[in-house]
């Protein structure tokens, strides 16, 4: 059936407006990054898209360097909450996929435990704070509250659930037979999961890897509760930029975003090869 050119205009007009729609926050909070601290104060006419003078300020700031009269010193610096964000949501990511790929590899192959796949699910069906109230508690007494490794481990048990679930329908859609021929062969399960299922299966565990690094990563509310000043992460500390002076520091929090935008954005670049294969995977599958 042939398009007619007003259909062809209509969608790529369509396509032009929501790529606007999905970078103008992000053009703004580059411009707002680099503006210097009157003109992301300004408001009305003297408000711009984009800085006038730009600057480093912002930058130097939250890292302790700004010499700036019209803001006061940090208490802390960003350093920490970034090497806190890095390790909790790396070490959590970690988690999650290790227990949900040999779970799910091991409800795919096996078929038992029906029940299981909706029991994980249900994890995520609770009201956050009604969960997190005995993690507390647990928490506490077991000494991992205001600690990364804390907040790794709760990152893996929450986020196990989408691994899991992502990797069931990736190991369901992939062929059995190579497995079955290396078993006659003499291999063992276990080597036949490592030497050849896995590696089969790189696309979809780096597809999901990045789904799950990104839920840890931007997460608010555990961090929130879990830590109180040691190893709070990224979004805590960007909710305590504030100034008696000049009220929220728009442009710090827009450096610290920017700052912030670039483990997933280089993790995305690292497995792009693969992501495509990992959305796709199986869906040519007669």
């Amino acid at each position: 059936m042939t398009r007619s050119p007003a259909f062809e205009i209509f969608r790529y007009a369509a396509i032009l407006l929501a790529l606007a729609f999905a970078l103008i926050p992000i053009l703004w909070m580059t411009s707002m990054a680099f503006k210097p601290i009157p003109e992301w104060t300004a408001t009305g006419a003297d408000l711009t898209w984009w800085p006038k003078s730009p600057t480093l300020d912002n930058f130097r700031f939250i890292f302790g360097e700004s010499t700036s009269a019209l803001i006061v010193a940090l208490d802390r610096t960003a350093g920490k909450p970034i090497l806190a964000s890095l390790l909790s949501a790396t070490f959590g990511t970690i988690i999650a996929m290790a227990s949900g790929t040999a779970a799910a590899y091991a409800l795919s192959r096996f078929g038992s435990g029906q029940n299981l796949p909706l029991a994980l699910i249900q994890l995520r069906l609770f009201p956050p704070m009604a969960v997190m109230i005995p993690v507390m508690i647990m928490w506490s007494f077991l000494g991992l509250v205001d600690t990364w490794w804390g907040l790794a481990l709760i990152y893996g048990i929450v986020t196990l659930p989408f691994a899991f679930w992502l990797m069931k329908t990736f190991f369901d859609d992939m062929p059995r037979e190579i497995e079955e021929a290396a078993l006659v062969e003499g291999c063992s399960r276990f080597r036949v999961f490592i030497k050849i299922t896995l590696p089969m299966m790189r696309a979809p565990l780096a597809s999901s890897a990045l789904f799950v690094f990104i839920l840890n990563w931007s997460d608010y509310l555990i961090a929130l509760l879990l830590t109180t000043r040691e190893w709070v992460t990224i979004p805590v500390y960007m909710a305590s930029l504030s100034s008696s002076m000049t009220g929220q520091l728009y442009g710090a929090k827009a450096a610290l975003g920017l700052i912030a935008a670039i483990p997933p954005v280089i993790l995305g670049i690292a497995i792009q090869r693969h992501l495509v294969r990992g959305v796709t995977f199986g869906a040519l599958k007669q």
